[in-house]
């Protein structure tokens, strides 16, 4: 069976790396790899870097971000990837039996727009999840329509997308969240070899914190931005903050500037990095006494880690999750008496995403089609 996996960013690449091991040691499929997005973007990291890195080889590649974030921007982006796609799948549609898809991105968006003319068997992962304040949940569903195999986290989802259907859909399978399978999986850095690779010493009580900007009503994302700087520098002055860049979104500059500013006073235990890759994010979560931000991963993920989420603003709005989440609007002060309320506190109930063994799941449910 001929698989392509199209991967566009850091963050689906890392959620994908089960599936993809399960899928290179299985001689029943011919998998390739095509990735474009952000991975060919030296401003956000060149993460093209890390999947090569990690030993898989990247069989196609399509350039199709500019750096710059303004709507109009992301809008040409959109278009550039639906042109350069269109292109691919001209020459390369008869060629796969199943092409992966993930997630909600823009750009995943428009890399299958492309595809629909062409009849591309599209296989959606993370399909039927709600995120009201990001346009990602416009594309997500999206993705999911022009989608003909849908691999959904929670029961809760199949519900979502059969009523995007307005039908049973008969190839939407329930797996639970793809990205759990790697906790077992990757082997986390110690904290003295996790020091040695980024000079962050996790032996100080550390926050770790992603905020991406809202793009519904992204108008406000200059207070947004400054209210976060705020946040950081009072929380800066008891602990260790280490800040992942937000992704290319709209008004993702603006975020940007505010946590370059950050650094500038040596006094802030501030760290900023572009990229952390599977390994190095976990292994911070793990050692971490809390997680703040607005991102899938903390919904997801933190819990498996008995993470306490400060989940700040809309963003993520409508997505199912743990009582580990709280859920607190862009305002210094809650922020900050939330953080100090739940710093370093163990959460002991289950992850509602796990449910074991995705990719092996996805896995069988291919092989018999």
């Amino acid at each position: 069976m001929r698989i392509l996996i199209l991967t566009s960013s850091r963050a689906d690449f890392g959620i994908y790396l089960p599936l993809i091991k399960l899928l290179k040691n299985d001689s029943f499929f011919d998998l390739k790899i095509l990735a474009f997005g952000t991975h060919l973007s030296k401003f956000h990291g060149y993460t093209l870097k890390n999947i090569t890195d990690s030993g898989i080889f990247v069989d196609y590649t399509i350039s199709t971000i500019l750096t710059n974030d303004e709507p109009s921007d992301i809008a040409t982006s959109f278009g550039l990837t639906v042109l350069k796609f269109a292109d691919f799948w001209k020459e390369n549609s008869k060629i796969f039996d199943i092409v992966f898809v993930l997630g909600d991105r823009f750009e995943m968006a428009a890399a299958v727009s492309a595809g629909i003319p062409f009849n591309i068997r599209f296989a959606h992962i993370h399909g039927g999840e709600t995120t009201l304040g990001a346009i990602d949940n416009i594309f997500r569903h999206s993705i999911t329509l022009a989608s003909k195999i849908h691999f959904v986290s929670l029961p809760e989802y199949k519900t979502k997308v059969n009523e995007l259907f307005g039908s049973d859909q008969n190839d939407c399978h329930i797996t639970g969240a793809l990205s759990l399978d790697n906790i077992s999986q990757i082997e986390m850095l110690s904290i003295d070899s996790f020091y040695k690779v980024w000079g962050i010493n996790l032996n100080i009580p550390t926050i770790l914190m992603t905020i991406h900007p809202e793009t519904i009503g992204h108008e406000k994302n200059e207070n947004f931005a400054k209210c976060i700087f705020e946040v950081c520098e009072i929380l800066a002055k008891d602990v260790q903050l280490v800040i992942t860049m937000p992704n290319a979104d709209t008004n993702g500059l603006i975020f940007r500037e505010y946590y370059n500013k950050l650094i500038i006073n040596p006094k802030n235990k501030i760290h900023l990095v572009e990229n952390f890759g599977t390994q190095s994010y976990f292994t911070c979560m793990k050692y971490s006494q809390l997680v703040i931000g607005n991102t899938s991963s903390g919904i997801i993920e933190a819990a498996s880690f008995q993470k306490f989420v400060i989940n700040i603003g809309n963003r993520q709005k409508g997505r199912l999750h743990g009582d580990n989440v709280i859920d607190v609007p862009f305002e210094k002060e809650n922020i900050t008496r939330f953080s100090s309320q739940n710093m370093g506190r163990i959460y002991k109930n289950d992850n509602i995403y796990f449910l074991g063994g995705a990719a092996k799941k996805i896995v069988e449910v291919i092989k018999i089609l």
